[in-house]
């Protein structure tokens, strides 16, 4: 099984992009969040490979982080959500705002996400409430998978849990509570904001 390339941008597609790897051109299917980010053809670039294998095919799909690869194995447990429809959820969410829309059963972020309708965002919400831990943890639980997503979020988010976390906080509870109000604050919030909305997040 690939579980990870590294080499040189060829090509992208609509829907995809051509590593060259020694050589070798892997067709790799991503998300379009995860097309954007990639450099320029001809540059060097690093993808984390979900191995997809049936008896007519074999495709890889691939992405920024290993939090984004979880979340992408997570949503396909849900009935009704097939490899398409997870990159397409991970196009309008990346893994710290996926977990958090979650987390507060919002059904409306996931119905931004194409081929989620209304019935699905619910089923998502349901079915995914109990799994988010994987990101999110809760007692006894492993956070690694969720200290990757924080690390691969923007600077001021990683700061704000960070700093949270040398106030006493949790890592779980201080990445939960940056992750809800990262989004509404916006793109352009900075750490200090982040810190002063999670404050007050947390004494809710």
């Amino acid at each position: 099984m690939i579980g990870k390339l590294k080499g040189v941008v060829d090509s992208q597609g609509e829907d995809h992009v051509i590593l060259d790897v020694h050589g070798v051109g892997y067709l790799v299917h991503c998300s379009a969040r995860t097309l954007q980010a990639l450099p320029a053809a001809g540059e060097a670039a690093s993808l984390a490979i979900e191995t997809v294998v049936r008896e007519d095919m074999i495709r890889l799909y691939g992405f920024r982080s290993d939090a984004e690869r979880e979340c992408f194995r997570m949503l396909q447990t849900v009935q009704g959500v097939g490899a398409k429809v997870a990159l397409g959820i991970l196009t309008v969410l990346d893994p710290p705002a996926l977990t958090a829309a979650i987390g507060r059963g919002d059904k409306t972020a996931l119905a931004r996400a194409p081929g989620v309708g209304p019935r699905l965002a619910a089923r998502l919400v349901s079915e995914l409430k109990d799994k988010t831990p994987a990101f999110l943890p809760g007692p006894g639980e492993a956070a690694v998978p969720y200290t990757a997503a924080v690390a691969d979020a923007p600077r001021p988010v990683a700061d704000a849990v960070s700093a949270l976390i040398n106030l006493g906080y949790g890592e779980p509870q201080a990445a939960r509570a940056v992750a809800v109000v990262a989004e509404a604050a916006g793109e352009d919030a900075d750490t200090a904001t982040l810190i002063r909305l999670a404050l007050r997040e947390l004494a809710a």
